[in-house]
């Protein structure tokens, strides 16, 4: 009997597949809206490529991918037009692997975000195709990506580079207005738990955290002058460095100004601390990609006390290291985070295309309840969207391009075919994109004061 209500159980979620997202939580999930589901159905498709990548660079992953017919020509080598060398297929099929499973994953999202194009409310058909058919979207991503896998070498690799590059750029800048937000929510939330509760162990727990932050933030501001500063050539990153730690100290003191204070009086030390965090591992990030070893140290030849030296040729790459892990653990976070936030911020929800969200009332819970007790998403978007269709596929487009040179740690394909180097090109993107979140999150503090006559609560 019980394996015959587990058959009926899959063949029931089977069915739902090929439906709309209310019946993607069958009697397992709480009640919550449309479109929060269909936004973590999509994300779950996101994470799910991701996690394909990672494998695909495992070590060992390499002898099993030469077996896929004109993946690797010879099974060791192959020749790049107008150059001479060969590449050691050792060192690029992980690589390959990555680029072609997030081109399939960028292309996914790239043509929802076309065909989502103003969609104004859950009546329009297209809605449909975005909250359903579950079954047909997996089954159109597995064929992007089988396709993707036979797509020939040459000038391939070096221009999808750039587009990751480009697409990076754009996706730290998200993640820091995803954080700008997700501290404003926090920081409101304890605030309002102060008041009505227990307010000297909330205020506590609020300082704690921000003198964590600071310290910690502080902590890599003294590292980075000590371990990637100390060679002949390392001025950029002392520039960087010291103006990151300036910003940081500008932000920090405009957030608890008076004014700003009396115009958002949920603006304070929470936000400023955490976003200099984030700015600091950036930095951090950047410099990591410095070709120079002299002035990008490994956190291994750190812990032995001895200097990081060039890959040569035909040696293995490393393709992970410590701030990669830490992307990926903040990726997954402002993925998660995007996929369910429901924020009242209305400048964030200005730039991430997002409308006002409230919580599950008692009457949607009821209605979202069946007559047979199952739960149901409540359709919260018949007389408008709560999001933006287009602009949140197009988020999962850049988060694509984001895991793609997150993975292959930056590293420039016609640089070196030999061994994949770092590159200048991406502690420049880094580095800017952290400028370019700096005056987004200044321009959050500053814009109520200037445009005093506009509603920014």
């Amino acid at each position: 009997m019980g394996a015959c209500m587990a058959l009926c159980s899959i063949a029931s979620c089977a069915s739902c597949l090929c439906g709309s997202a209310p019946c993607l939580l069958s009697g397992c999930c709480p009640s919550t809206y449309n479109s929060t589901v269909s936004r973590l159905a999509f994300s779950f498709l996101l994470l799910l490529g991701s996690l394909v990548s990672v494998i695909m660079i495992l070590p060992g992953m390499e002898t099993q991918l030469k077996k896929i017919p004109g993946f690797c020509v010879g099974g060791t080598s192959i020749p790049i037009p107008g150059i001479e060398n060969k590449m050691n297929c050792d060192v690029i099929v992980g690589y390959k692997s990555v680029y072609r499973m997030c081109f399939a994953m960028a292309c996914f999202f790239f043509l929802f975000s076309i065909i989502m194009i103003r969609v104004r409310s859950s009546k329009d058909p297209r809605a449909s195709l975005q909250n359903g058919f579950w079954f047909f979207k997996f089954l159109i991503l597995v064929g992007i990506t089988v396709g993707a896998f036979f797509i020939p070498d040459g000038t391939f690799n070096t221009v999808w580079f750039y587009f990751g590059v480009v697409g990076s750029f754009i996706f730290i800048i998200i993640q820091l207005i995803l954080l700008v937000d997700f501290s404003h929510t926090w920081n409101q939330s304890w605030l309002e738990n102060a008041e009505e509760g227990n307010s000297k162990c909330w205020f506590a727990a609020l300082l704690s955290f921000t003198v964590l932050h600071y310290a910690l933030a502080f902590s890599a501001v003294v590292l980075f002058y000590v371990y990637y500063t100390t060679g002949d050539d390392c001025t950029e990153h002392k520039v960087f460095i010291s103006l990151n730690f300036i910003f940081c100290i500008i932000i920090s003191i405009i957030a608890i100004l008076p004014k700003v204070q009396e115009a958002q009086p949920s603006s304070g030390l929470l936000q400023a601390s955490l976003i200099s965090l984030y700015t600091m591992y950036v930095t951090w990030s950047a410099m990591t990609n410095n070709p120079n070893r002299k002035c990008n140290p490994s956190l291994l030849s750190l812990v032995n006390n001895t200097l990081s030296p060039t890959p040569a040729p035909g040696q293995d790459v490393q393709w992970w290291d410590a701030q990669g892990v830490i992307g990926l653990v903040i990726f997954f976070f402002c993925t998660l985070y995007a996929s369910i936030r429901s924020s009242n911020n209305t400048q964030v929800n200005r730039l991430m295309q997002t409308e006002e969200g409230q919580g599950l009332a008692a009457d949607d819970h009821e209605a979202a309840t069946g007559d047979d007790g199952v739960r149901r998403a409540v359709d919260n978007e018949e007389d408008a969207v709560t999001y933006s269709y287009s602009f949140f596929h197009f988020s999962l487009f850049l988060a694509s391009l984001y895991i793609m040179m997150t993975l292959t740690n930056w590293y420039q394909p016609d640089a070196d075919y030999q061994a994949m180097q770092s590159s200048m090109p991406a502690v420049w993107v880094k580095i800017s994109s952290s400028w370019i979140g700096l005056c987004l999150y200044l321009w959050t503090l500053v814009a109520p004061l200037i445009f005093s006559n506009r509603d920014f609560n």
